[in-house]
């Protein structure tokens, strides 16, 4: 893939499989993907579109802790199926622009002549941001973007804390400072820490953007003020 147009995009699990509801996919925000997608491609874009896992995912691992003493491996591996999941759904939402496959492993990114390709989880100790990362650097692309289902990552979880303040842009070290060191299962992160650390050694830069806001992805493709938080 050309790095120069190709844009790669890690898709939060809360924009598929929303944390509030009956754990459905949200058949609306999919639609609007798609349709970002076409708008897109018809630019000569190209795009790697990562799922992430959502609501499905923790509620598979609610009930593993229920049944067993589990371990962050298998917490893990309940996250990373329900990733090949949600991905398998947008994969089949965007057919006519993707390969009929699944990339799982973000080392092996096969020959294509679609302009879309479609991921997911890989293996246990991160989450697929990480995988975004990995991607983005296999391919030589500088900027990755994070959908959310928020306008702007907080310097602290806003619902708990009332000096919690919206960041515009901030610097990997100042982003690495205010996230847990490590990865653990379900982790509740605007980017997880194996991740950034990978993202500021291979120079990349994060866009987190609300995904119910596509609009303000290409702004920021563009080079426009936008809305949403840039870590780099």
């Amino acid at each position: 893939m050309n790095q120069e147009q190709t844009v790669v995009i890690s898709v939060g699990g809360s924009l598929i499989v929303p944390g509030k509801g009956d754990g459905t996919p949200d058949g609306k925000f999919l639609k609007r993907l798609r349709e970002f997608v076409q708008h897109m491609v018809a630019q000569d874009k190209k795009l790697v579109l990562i799922a992430g896992g959502g609501r499905t995912t923790r509620t598979y691992q609610a009930a593993l802790d229920e049944l067993v003493d589990a371990n962050d491996d298998d917490r893990d591996w309940i996250g990373i199926h329900s990733t090949r999941l949600n991905g398998q759904l947008i994969k089949i939402a965007l057919k006519g622009f993707t390969e009929e496959f699944l990339v799982t492993n973000p080392n092996e990114l096969p020959e294509t002549t679609q302009p879309v390709i479609v991921g997911s989880g890989y293996k246990p100790g991160s989450s697929t941001d990480l995988r975004a990362v990995q991607i983005a650097k296999n391919i030589g692309a500088k900027k990755v973007v994070n959908l959310s289902n928020i306008d702007y990552a907080y310097t602290a979880d806003p619902n708990v804390d009332a000096t919690a303040q919206k960041i515009e842009k901030m610097t990997w070290d100042e982003f690495l400072k205010l996230i847990p060191n490590t990865w653990s299962p379900g982790l509740n992160a605007p980017f997880d820490p194996i991740a950034s650390r990978e993202a500021q050694a291979s120079g990349i830069e994060v866009a987190i953007i609300n995904g119910n806001k596509l609009e303000e992805v290409e702004k920021y493709l563009e080079g426009k003020a936008f809305i949403g938080s840039l870590i780099r």
